[in-house]
C-alpha cells in the first residue's frame, strides 16, 4: 500500500493566506472548499499522509485477514501517533483515529443523525441556528435518509437520497418491536443508495468500517480535491508543532509546521481554524503556550483540554433458532430514538409471552441517577462473517463448512449509544514523560465514566434485553456499565460557550481570547448527546466558515 509521493511536493509556506487550516478531515475539507469557493486563499495543513484511493480493495483485505494488527490498515502507531492513557478506565486512542487526507471518515461507519432539539438545552444556540446548515451538511456528504423518524427534530427539506431498505434482521425485529410498542425507523447514513455528487451506489462490500474500497461511503478527501479544485492548497505530512501569536495576544501569526525532511516553516495567515479533532486541537493549544498564555493558546478559562466526552457503546446479542442473514449489510439500516428525549419512559404493547406487554418504566436501583438519551441500534453484523471464520480457522475442505453451517447464520444483536456529561475532570493533557517523533509531549487522556453514564448503559441493557427476549433469543452476550466501551466520538475539550471564564469559543466558534484563531470540530460541544457526531461536526464546520468569510 502506498501513499502519494512525497519527494516532489512543495511543502513550503504559500506567500500569501486568507485562511490556515490544520486538519484535513470533514471540518477542514468542507469549511476549505466552502472559503476557496468564495474565493478565499485558504492553505490547508495536514498531519497525515495523502492515501491513494487505488489502495482501498487492498486496505479492506488487509483488514479481513488475520495476524494484521488493525492499526495497520490505516497506518496508525509508532512515535508519530504515541498517547497516554493513566485515567481510571484505559482509551484506546489509536483505534480511534486515522491521521491523514480524508481524517476519520476514511474509517467511519457513515451514519449522520442531526442532534434532538433537546440536545442544545445546554448549548449557547438553539437548534434553529444550526438548522439551515444541518441541510447544507446532508446535502454536501450525499445522505441518504427517510422522514420517518416521529422523535427527529423538524426538517425543511427531504434527505438528498432515498433511505436503505431495512435488512431481513429488520423485519424479524420489527415483529418483536410492534408488538412491544417500541417504533423502529430508518437510519440517515453518509453513503450513496444511489448514484450521487460523482459517487457510486453503494455495492455492498460489507467493511464499511474500517474500508469503504467502492468510495459509496461519504469520506471527506472527496471535499479536499474539491477544495483543491476551487484553488485551495492542501499539505499532506506537515504536522502543525505550535501556533504563535503577536505581542499583544489578540492574533494568531503563524502555525510552525514539520515537513518529512525534517524541515520547520512557519505559515502566516489572516485567519487559522483548528480541525484535527478533539484530542489534538487542545494538544497544539497547549503545546503552544507562552508568557502571554503560560497555560496553553486560548486558554484563560483553563477550560483547553477539559470536559472530554465520548459516547458509550451498549449492548445485548445472542442467537436464535431461525436464519438472521448477519454481516450481508456493513452498516445500520434501522434504528430506535423512543427513548432519547425521555429514557424512563415505558410502552404499552401486545407480548407474546415473551415479554410483560411492552418496556417497562424506568426503575432505580437505590439512589441511581435518572439515565441520559439513549439511542437504540438494531445490529446488521452480529456475530462473525463466514468470510472471518474461514480466514482465521485451522480447517478445510467439509470439515470447514459444517463450521461454517454451525456458527453462522443465527447471530442477533442491538446496539445502542449513550453519553457521557462534560465533566472537569475527564481532561486531554501533556504526557511530559513521552515524546512524539518530533520531541513533543504526547496526549495524556484521563477519562471515566460516572453514574448517570452508567444508569444509561443500564436503561439501554434493560431495553435491549426486553427485545430479544420478545424475539425468543437465547441471550449469550451483553455490553454495559461493566464492560462497555468508547464509540470513538471526542468532544467538549474545547468547549462553546458565551462567558470566556468557562468556555473556549464563541458561539460562533471565534475562541474568546484570540480574535482570528476559530475551531470547528465536535471539540467545541458543550453537551455529548447521544447520537453520532458528524454531521453536527459538518454544520458547524459549515457555520464557521460563513463567521471567517465575514471577518475577511
Amino acid at each position: 500500500m502506498t501513499a502519494s509521493p512525497s519527494s516532489d511536493v512543495d511543502r513550503t509556506p504559500s506567500e500569501r493566506a486568507d485562511v490556515c487550516v490544520v486538519g484535513a478531515g470533514p471540518a477542514g475539507a468542507l469549511l476549505a472548499h466552502r472559503l476557496a469557493e468564495r474565493g478565499r486563499d485558504v492553505v490547508v495543513l495536514e498531519a497525515g499522509e495523502r492515501f491513494d484511493p487505488a489502495d482501498r480493495e487492498r486496505r479492506m483485505e488487509r483488514s479481513i485477514r488475520p495476524g494484521h494488527d488493525p492499526l495497520s490498515v490505516w497506518e496508525m502507531g509508532g512515535p508519530r501517533d504515541a498517547y497516554t492513557a493513566p485515567g481510571e478506565r484505559f482509551y484506546p486512542l489509536n483505534r480511534a483515529r486515522v491521521k491523514g487526507v480524508g481524517g476519520s471518515t476514511l474509517h467511519w461507519q457513515g451514519m449522520v443523525m442531526r442532534l434532538h432539539e433537546s440536545d442544545f438545552e445546554e448549548w449557547p444556540m438553539e437548534y434553529a441556528d444550526l438548522r439551515p446548515y444541518y441541510a447544507e451538511a446532508e446535502r454536501a456528504l450525499g445522505v441518504a435518509g427517510a422522514d420517518d423518524n416521529p422523535y427527529a427534530p423538524p426538517r425543511e427539506e427531504p434527505f438528498p437520497l432515498p433511505a436503505f431498505a431495512p435488512s431481513y434482521s429488520d423485519s424479524l425485529f420489527a415483529e418483536a418491536c410492534e408488538r412491544l410498542g417500541v417504533t423502529m425507523h430508518s437510519v440517515p447514513n453518509a453513503r450513496n443508495s444511489e448514484s450521487y455528487d460523482g459517487r457510486g451506489a453503494c455495492v455492498g462490500y460489507g467493511t464499511c468500517k474500517p474500508v469503504c474500497p467502492s468510495s459509496a461511503k461519504y469520506s471527506a478527501d472527496h471535499h479536499v480535491r474539491k477544495a483543491e479544485a476551487a484553488g485551495a492548497r492542501v499539505i499532506d505530512r506537515v504536522p502543525v508543532q505550535r501556533l504563535e501569536h503577536d505581542d499583544a495576544g489578540e492574533r494568531v501569526t503563524a502555525a510552525v509546521y514539520a515537513t518529512p525532511k525534517g524541515e520547520t516553516h512557519r505559515q502566516e495567515a489572516r485567519e487559522f481554524v483548528l480541525a484535527a479533532g478533539g484530542v489534538e486541537i487542545p494538544r497544539l493549544l497547549l503545546l503552544s503556550k507562552s508568557e502571554r498564555y503560560p497555560d496553553g493558546l486560548a486558554n484563560s478559562s483553563g477550560a483547553v483540554g477539559r470536559y472530554f466526552m465520548d459516547h458509550l457503546f451498549a449492548g445485548v446479542g445472542g442467537r436464535l433458532d431461525r436464519r438472521t442473514r448477519q454481516n450481508h449489510v456493513g452498516f445500520i439500516t434501522s434504528e430506535c430514538h423512543q427513548f432519547y428525549d425521555d429514557p424512563t419512559r415505558g410502552t404499552e404493547g401486545r407480548g407474546s409471552g415473551g415479554s410483560a406487554g411492552g418496556i417497562p418504566e424506568w426503575s432505580p436501583e437505590g439512589d441511581e441517577p435518572e439515565p441520559g438519551p439513549v439511542k437504540l441500534e438494531f445490529l446488521n453484523y452480529a456475530g462473525p462473517s463466514p468470510v472471518e471464520m474461514a480466514l482465521s480457522g485451522d480447517e478445510w475442505g467439509d470439515d470447514l463448512l459444517d463450521t461454517l453451517r454451525e456458527g453462522y447464520g443465527n447471530a442477533i444483536a442491538t446496539g445502542g449509544l449513550v453519553g457521557q456529561r462534560p465533566r472537569k475532570e475527564n481532561r486531554i493533557a501533556l504526557d511530559p514523560s513521552t515524546t512524539d517523533d518530533h520531541g513533543n509531549p504526547v496526549p495524556e487522556i484521563h477519562w471515566r465514566l460516572d453514574a448517570k453514564t452508567e444508569s444509561s448503559l443500564r436503561r439501554a441493557n434493560e431495553i435491549q434485553r426486553a427485545i430479544l427476549d420478545e424475539l425468543g433469543a437465547d441471550v449469550t452476550w451483553t455490553v454495559g456499565p461493566e464492560n462497555t466501551g468508547p464509540a470513538f466520538h471526542h468532544m467538549g475539550t474545547t468547549r462553546m460557550g458565551t462567558d470566556p471564564a468557562e468556555s473556549v469559543v464563541n458561539p460562533r466558534l471565534r475562541t474568546h481570547d484570540l480574535r482570528n484563531l476559530s475551531v470547528a470540530s465536535s471539540s467545541v460541544f458543550a453537551t455529548s448527546g447521544a447520537l453520532n457526531p458528524t454531521l453536527t461536526i459538518a454544520a458547524l464546520a459549515l457555520k464557521a466558515a460563513d463567521h471567517v468569510d465575514e471577518r475577511l
